[in-house]
């Protein structure tokens, strides 16, 4: 494909081409090798790929998409005004436009958005529909998994991704929008069907600074003319003004709220919930949904609205939502064999924590022990107030690394722990985390249940910038056969 045609896509961004030539291949990693590439000099919050240019080059680029133009270099390149906008049209572009022959949902939100995007890809193939799932926990074509390192991709992994979903037949893909896609452009061009705000709590304020920004990123998804149909919570304060504050067509849900859908009867076990679904406040459907938690109605309803406005039939809506068993690293129950119960859940931010350790207080019967920590090079404010919501919360929490990255991992502890001296919560401090995972293990009782919080679905633990294999299910499997059955040791 020329550089002039992938050009003339993003020509509302596009201010001059020095000279054209024929694409292959993208990239916007320098270390990448391509045959006749096109490298995206990106400006990043850390980076500027400008200063990468000659290494591309030298790896096969022979184009560059540049905000300002490298008189230096003698490639042919196409200056810019907004260099993440210009590329994910591009990108579009060289994909041959994948999304056109499929229907796109997106869902944002802080919590919920991997378990609603799972249970709206069940909703859809129980109504006939070959779906494809792009998210958090990987990709997906129908049971086929592929590998994703972002919640939502790059504009090159994105449309590669939706290229091969077009190609094996998918007609819905299901997609988690990240706030800070958004914000990058990665969308742009896209129109969704259907876009679902779940909440908004504090998180990622390392990179947006306040709420208001965080909730402008993901209101964008909503003003910007990337969907066509909301689906929003009436009793999230942040979802509930949105409502107020867009013009779409919209299905409103809730449990607390007045709204078009709602759950009544609610019942909360350890294998579950169940509840009566009203929608239009005239028709009750009984769910007995596999997931635990109030959270997961939540969710429930959430698919349920975008089942609606997509079309699918209730009791298809019904049939799906209690066909998911489970979701990879959210509120997912540990094949452990013993007398005690080990969760595994992603939250790391302190809504999503509190969420969970309630969940769990529903119906537990022994000792609660959480296993977490927080995040290096994210916002260093929810440290304290995680720790706080664990010693509430929490018979016994053991504070560790989660994913230290760059930063002092004994550092990050001792901010969580500003949080959890006040409440008098019983605590200790194991910073190896799979140590602390063995000493969790190695005191649980009869009854009671370690939630291991935090690191969910991830197969890796970053420390100091290198990752390195940590699955914890792999994990927890490998401690109960050094340690034994476990469950006979005091706090």
């Amino acid at each position: 494909m020329k550089l002039s045609q992938l050009a003339g896509e993003a020509l509302s961004y596009a201010l001059e081409l020095t000279k054209d030539c024929e694409i292959s291949a993208l990239s916007a990693d320098s270390r990448e090798k391509t045959d006749q590439g096109l490298f995206f000099c990106i400006r990043g919050a850390r980076h500027d790929a400008h200063f990468f240019a000659e290494q591309a080059i030298r790896n096969g680029a022979v184009a560059l998409v540049v905000t300002q133009l490298q008189p230096q270099l003698s490639v042919p390149q196409l200056l810019v005004s907004n260099d993440r906008a210009a590329m994910a049209l591009m990108v579009r572009a060289f994909y041959g436009f994948a999304d056109r022959g499929m229907k796109l949902v997106g869902i944002t939100g802080t919590k919920g958005k991997t378990t609603t995007s799972y249970l709206v890809k069940a909703i859809l193939e129980q109504s006939g529909y070959r779906c494809g799932l792009i998210g958090t926990t990987g990709n997906m074509i129908g049971s086929q998994w592929l590998n994703s390192n972002l919640t939502t991709p790059d504009p090159i992994d994105l449309h590669r991704t939706l290229r091969a979903m077009a190609d094996a037949g998918c007609e819905y893909v299901v997609m988690e929008v990240s706030a800070h896609a958004l914000w990058m452009r990665r969308l742009e061009g896209l129109q969704f069907e259907a876009g679902c705000f779940t909440n908004l709590s504090q998180d990622h304020l390392d990179f947006f600074g306040t709420m208001e920004d965080y909730y402008q990123a993901k209101r964008s998804f909503f003003t910007g003319g990337l969907t066509k149909n909301a689906v929003i919570s009436l009793d999230d304060p942040w979802a509930s003004r949105l409502a107020g504050e867009i013009s779409l067509p919209k299905i409103s849900y809730a449990i607390c709220t007045n709204a078009d859908l709602f759950a009544r009867d609610i019942q909360i076990h350890e294998d579950g919930v169940s509840f009566l679904l009203s929608l239009w406040k005239d028709q009750y459907f009984p769910v007995s949904l596999r997931l635990m938690g109030m959270f997961n109605i939540y969710n429930a309803l959430a698919a349920a609205g975008i089942g609606l406005t997509l079309g699918a039939d209730p009791a298809a809506i019904c049939r799906a939502l209690e066909s998911v068993a489970g979701v990879p690293g959210r509120a997912e129950v540990l094949d452990t064999h013993t007398g005690y119960k080990v969760i595994l859940d992603y939250s790391h931010s302190p809504d999503a924590l509190e969420n969970i350790l309630g969940a769990i207080r529903e119906f537990i019967k022994g000792r609660l022990i959480v296993v977490f920590g927080c995040g290096g090079d994210r916002d260093q404010g929810k440290r304290p107030v995680m720790g706080g919501i664990a010693g509430r919360m929490a018979d016994l929490s053991i504070l560790t690394s989660d994913n230290p990255r760059s930063e002092d991992p004994d550092s990050i502890l001792a901010s969580i722990e500003e949080g959890i001296k006040p409440t008098g919560g019983s605590y200790l401090v194991i910073e190896n985390r799979r140590e602390a995972i063995r000493h969790a293990l190695s005191i649980a009782q009869e009854n009671d249940i370690v939630l291991l919080a935090g690191k969910g679905h991830e197969t890796y633990q970053e420390i100091a910038g290198i990752k390195r294999p940590f699955d914890e299910k792999k994990i927890v499997t490998e401690l109960l056969a050094e340690i034994g059955n476990g469950g006979k040791g005091d706090a």
